[in-house]
Formats: C-alpha cells, sequence, structure tokens
C-alpha cells in the first residue's frame, strides 16, 4: 500500500500534464477568435492580427502550449479577456468560496452519511428497512441541482426562513484576510458577518450535501454488515458487551474506512459538481466564473480553472489516500 500510495504521487506531475494539454488542444479547436474577442466591435482586420500577434496567436500550436505551460508554472495564468483583469487574481478570490462551500457540503454528507448508514444498519431485518431502503434510493435519483431549487422554493420563497443569493446580507461588506469568508469575520472579531454568511451557506451547502449522502449510508450499511460476520463481534458478545458498544467501538472503526475512502472521492465530484449548485445560488465562486467565462469564450480562465479543479481532486484523492494508510496499520505492511 505504502508503495503504491507513493507511485499515485509520483503519477500526479504526468497526470496534470496531460490534461493540461488536452484541455489546451481542446479550447484551440474551438470556433472562436479570443483576439477578436478581446477587441471592440469597430476593431479593423489590421488591430485584430496584431492583437493575434501580441498574444501569440499566430504561431505553432506546439510552440503556444509550451510559452502557456511555462507561465503558468510560474503562477502567471494569463488575463482575462472579457473582465480585463489577471486570470490568477480571479482565482484567488473564487477559489476560497468554492472550497468553503465543497467543505461545508462534505460536512452535511458526512452527518447524513454516517447517521443514516446507522440507521440503515439498525433497521436490518425490520419492517422499516423497505422503507429506508427506498428512502434512499429516491434521495439518489434527485441531483443536486434539483435538491437545490427544492430548497429555493421551500426555505427561500414559501417559508423565507433563509436567504438564497449571494453570501451576505444587503450592506455587509466582506472582510479580506484569508479569502475564506467564515474565518474572516471570526478574525476581524464580526459574529453578525459569521452569522449571515453561515445563513447564505446553509442551503447550498444541503443541496450539495443531500445529493451526495445516500453512497455513503449503504457503504456504510454493508460494511458493519460484513464486520458484524467477524469472529471478535461473536466474541465480544460472549464476554457480555452491550450491543451499543459493539457497534460504535469495535464495529464502526473498522467500518469506518470503506466509508472514508469513498467520501474522499465523493468529495472530487463534489467539489467539481458545485458549478451548477453556485450558479443557482449566485454563489461568487469558480463555477460562477466557469460559467461567465464560457459564456463569453474567456479562453484564459477556463484553462485555468479547469485546470484548478483538477488539481483540487488529486490533491484530495492523494490526502484521502494518506488517511487511509495512517489509520489501517495492515496497510502500510
Amino acid at each position: 500500500m505504502v508503495l503504491s500510495f507513493a507511485r499515485r504521487l509520483a503519477a500526479v506531475g504526468p497526470i496534470l500534464l496531460v490534461v493540461s494539454l488536452l484541455l489546451f488542444v481542446a479550447l484551440r479547436l474551438l470556433p472562436v477568435d479570443p483576439a477578436a474577442m478581446s477587441m471592440p466591435p469597430t476593431a479593423t482586420k489590421v488591430e485584430i492580427e496584431a492583437a493575434r500577434s501580441a498574444m501569440g496567436l499566430d504561431r505553432p500550436l506546439v510552440e503556444q502550449y509550451a510559452i502557456w505551460l511555462g507561465q503558468t508554472l510560474h503562477g502567471d495564468f494569463g488575463t482575462s479577456i472579457h473582465m480585463r483583469r489577471p486570470v490568477g487574481g480571479l482565482l484567488l478570490e473564487t477559489l476560497p468560496a468554492t472550497i468553503e462551500l465543497s467543505v461545508a457540503a462534505m460536512i452535511v454528507a458526512g452527518l447524513l452519511g454516517i447517521g443514516g448508514g446507522l440507521a440503515l444498519f439498525a433497521l436490518r431485518n425490520r419492517r422499516g428497512e423497505a422503507v429506508a431502503e427506498l428512502t434512499t434510493t429516491l434521495m439518489m435519483s434527485i441531483p443536486e441541482f434539483l435538491w437545490a431549487l427544492l430548497f429555493i422554493f421551500l426555505f427561500g420563497v414559501l417559508l423565507s426562513a433563509l436567504p438564497f443569493t449571494g453570501r451576505l446580507d444587503p450592506g455587509m461588506t466582506r472582510p479580506v484576510v484569508s479569502g475564506f469568508l467564515l474565518l474572516d469575520a471570526l478574525l476581524v472579531g464580526r459574529p453578525d458577518i459569521y452569522a449571515s454568511a453561515l445563513r447564505h451557506l446553509l442551503l447550498p451547502a444541503a443541496a450539495l450535501g443531500i445529493a451526495f449522502a445516500p453512497p455513503v449510508m449503504r457503504v456504510l450499511r454493508t460494511s458493519l454488515v460484513d464486520v458484524y460476520q467477524e469472529d471478535y463481534i461473536r466474541q465480544a458478545r460472549l464476554r457480555g458487551v452491550g450491543e451499543a458498544r459493539i457497534l460504535l467501538a469495535h464495529a464502526l472503526k473498522n467500518a469506518i474506512l470503506p466509508t472514508l475512502t469513498l467520501m474522499g472521492v465523493q468529495f472530487g465530484f463534489l467539489f467539481g459538481g458545485s458549478l451548477l449548485v453556485e450558479v443557482i445560488y449566485a454563489y461568487p465562486g469558480m463555477g460562477n466564473l466557469m460559467v461567465d467565462a464560457v459564456r463569453n469564450a474567456d479562453l484564459p480562465i477556463i484553462q485555468a480553472v479547469a485546470l484548478t479543479y483538477c488539481v483540487v481532486v488529486l490533491a484530495i484523492t492523494s490526502a484521502v489516500d494518506a488517511l487511509v494508510l495512517l489509520l489501517n496499520p495492515r496497510l502500510r505492511a
């Protein structure tokens, strides 16, 4: 397992290189002229050609990729065609918001998944098992964007209980320290901003979290069923250990490892799946930035955001592998 983990880490660089190459070539094959889109409608052909030359678009594709890759490795993602701002600065503004949303959603998914998994296990071979299975199937069939719309209608429109646009109430100024709004509100001593940010975060995080919770429930239930077939569970019963202690102190710590692995994989998908939810809730994260970039054919932003998503997902996957290795001593043998 340790050797396998080391090989995965060694493969991160080549994977990113291949992804960046495919991304760059695919975007260059689109019938879009970034030079023309960066110029006003009254620009002449000569001015557009001059812009193409300045952007390096008149060079061979291989040379263009080499220049872009070199700049990217030095932290220069270029300048937005539409916004006329450095793309790196736009990423620094929006990435913390998406990470904050994804972490909050993963907390929701973890709590619901583990709690629901324990409930499914407790209901095994009982009357309520069929109803519980049907409920998880129904939850799995509803995508995150539909949960988002349902929550807006229920909690935002019908009950008017929670806000469903932006990150803060109107009139509030966002403190900028680390870029993570909840943390920054605590650092500057503004509980009102913290409460407002948390209220704005609840609905999108719940929509994402609930959509990803059912697989966690089912994996945990299956793992617990398998663990309960082990000899040490029967021996614990013979020693008079209570069922609650057997579940929480003996079975759960072994059954949780496959669940944690799944949650790590889910976190990667959840991070990428935040795009639609961000658009629905007008949440100013990387998803909204990507949608605006696609709408305006802003290639530098599309390239940078897509590559950032890839880097984050690889980092999450590597961190989960390390965590599983740390929690399971048998895998370190």
